[in-house]
């Protein structure tokens, strides 16, 4: 049976990862028949957790190992690779790199340094260019000069356009680019043969999801046509495994966000406290709410102010 909510194995995990800044020991959690994930903390990136806050994973196939994100730094991604060794004793091929956020690119060193190759889609590929040295100079002291001793940007040398089927470690798997959604580069990682899919930054699960880098209708649009996919479980970027009402659930919250922002708008209630009026209960219990959502019914305010001064009068 898949254990959907983890949170022995997080405390574990996570104090085998930091304990002392020495050892890195982490437990990969079974999705599916050859189908592993890694499972953060699910909060902010701090000392304690050593910037573990997001998941991971990796997919077994019969000549090798293919990796979906990195990990948050050096030693993280060092972690992945020795449990991914000691579970099966095959090499890794590829990591791919599926949008560019901090918690998920910066262990990518670790595999560089095997020579490993990584991929993304060229528009992750240019945000982290534009802006990751900037993430890592601000992700260190959240977490700490130990915990992220060696971490350094590597930037994916294999680069994809567009939604294609590769084969890796003699395993078919299907990269799915669903337009500017959560991040411009969102890639979704679809296993057929298992039916998980690795979701990214698409889907957040018990936890609110950020707008900072979105396209908002995009992002709609691509939950669309995640929805339809023939997912059996489903790895989000952050939270527990998921079944596939996942998806729904995050469309409802972007939903939910939009109709109080706009109702709020129309009503001519200023910036700061249309931010004050935006409590959606219904999500109020998912992580970092209290800071993410206020954030995120700014930034949904100030784009419906765009919308408002692009419309042409009537």
């Amino acid at each position: 049976m898949i254990p959907f909510c983890l949170p022995l194995f997080r405390l574990v995990g996570l104090s085998l990862l930091l304990l002392g800044g020495h050892s890195h020991a982490l437990e990969a959690t079974p999705v599916a028949d050859g189908v592993y994930a890694f499972l953060g903390d699910n909060g902010e990136a701090t000392p304690v957790n050593g910037g573990f806050v997001a998941n991971s994973g990796f997919i077994v196939g019969p000549e090798g190992v293919v990796v979906i994100d990195s990990g948050a730094s050096l030693a993280h991604g060092k972690a992945m690779l020795a449990e991914i060794d000691r579970r099966t004793g095959k090499p890794v091929e590829l990591v791919i790199i599926t949008h560019a956020i901090q918690d998920f690119v910066f262990g990518a060193a670790a595999f560089a340094e095997r020579g490993i190759p990584l991929l993304a889609q060229r528009r992750t590929v240019d945000l982290m260019k534009a802006r990751c040295e900037n993430c890592l100079a601000h992700l260190i002291p959240l977490v700490g000069e130990t915990a992220m001793s060696g971490t350094r940007l590597v930037l994916p040398g294999r680069v994809v356009e567009n939604s294609q089927r590769i084969t890796a470690g003699g395993r078919t798997i299907d990269l799915l680019y669903l337009g500017w959604a959560s991040t411009p580069g969102d890639l979704v990682v679809h296993d057929p043969q298992s039916g998980v899919t690795f979701t990214g930054g698409m889907v957040t699960a018990e936890r609110i999801p950020e707008l900072r880098d979105a396209d908002f209708d995009g992002w709609l649009k691509a939950l669309e046509q995640l929805a339809t996919l023939d997912t059996r479980h489903l790895v989000p970027g952050y939270g527990p495994i998921q079944l596939p009402a996942a998806v729904v659930l995050m469309a409802d919250y972007l939903r939910a966000l939009d109709e109080r922002m706009r109702a709020l708008y129309s009503a001519g209630v200023g910036l700061s406290d249309a931010v004050d009026q935006a409590d959606l209960a219904a999500f109020s219990g998912w992580a970092l709410y209290p800071d993410l959502h206020r954030r995120n019914a700014l930034r949904r305010y100030l784009h419906l102010e765009v919308e408002d001064l692009e419309t042409p009068p009537q």
